[in-house]
């Protein structure tokens, strides 16, 4: 589910964000789901604590599985975080990575403009090798070897990300490691519900439904979307 309404949820507060995290979550327990994944890294490090209060569904967030995959790229422990404003500032990637790694350095820096430049497709455009190439200045003056893409669009640029940081640097995309974390409790929580049931894709959104599914092609690299469903929160 996409809350195209109200996005970015990068700019917005903690409080709201935990508001509308939860007020997702309740449309998609409405539809009898078996588990959550918070798939943005905004609600994950502001919104996932209350929505874990509020629901009993398993409910997975990005920030530690991500967190955990730079630990395993990094031969140095100097890591970088790049991602919204408000996830940089929560300083959730920053507290995880100590959490798990006390001796690990980090650096990150927040890249609001690579979100449009994800959205409008501009993957190889010299405007973005510009704004990626400035957003980007402060990480290479420490010397890291991983960096965490710490937003769903960030992926989208990735090769012009490591066009600017150099193919010594590992690109870490949560996502992967959320899809293994998922994997691993499919056997007890989806698997023994679906497993003679045929596989259904539904796509929500809370507006333009015809925008998501362009973009959502663009990020899925052309995986086809039939349609978008709207709901109302």
């Amino acid at each position: 589910m996409g809350d195209t309404a109200r996005v970015p949820y990068g700019t917005k507060s903690a409080r709201t964000v935990e508001r509308y995290t939860i007020q997702v979550a309740s449309v998609l327990e409405a539809h009898e789901v078996k588990a959550l994944v918070v798939a943005c890294n905004t609600a994950s490090a502001l919104g996932l604590a209350a929505l874990r209060a509020h629901t009993a569904l398993p409910a997975l967030g990005v920030i530690q599985p991500g967190c955990r995959a730079a630990l395993s790229a990094t031969r140095s422990g100097r890591i970088g975080v790049i991602g919204t404003r408000t996830t940089i500032a929560s300083g959730a990637y920053r507290h995880s990575l100590f959490l798990m790694q006390p001796k690990v350095t980090v650096a990150d820096a927040p890249c609001p403009l690579f979100v449009p430049l994800a959205e409008e497709g501009w993957t190889d455009h010299p405007a973005s090798h510009l704004i990626i190439e400035e957003s980007l200045a402060p990480l290479k003056q420490h010397d890291i070897d991983a960096l965490i893409l710490g937003c769903t669009h960030y992926p989208v640029l990735k090769q012009a990300i490591g066009k600017v940081m150099g193919p010594e640097i590992a690109l870490v995309d949560s996502a992967h490691a959320v899809a293994d974390d998922l994997a691993d409790l499919m056997p007890e929580v989806v698997r023994p519900t679906f497993e003679d049931a045929q596989q259904q894709l539904r796509y929500l959104v809370t507006d333009e439904a015809d925008r998501f599914t362009e973009v959502a092609r663009r990020f899925l690299h052309g995986f086809p979307i039939e349609r978008a469903e709207m709901v109302d929160l």
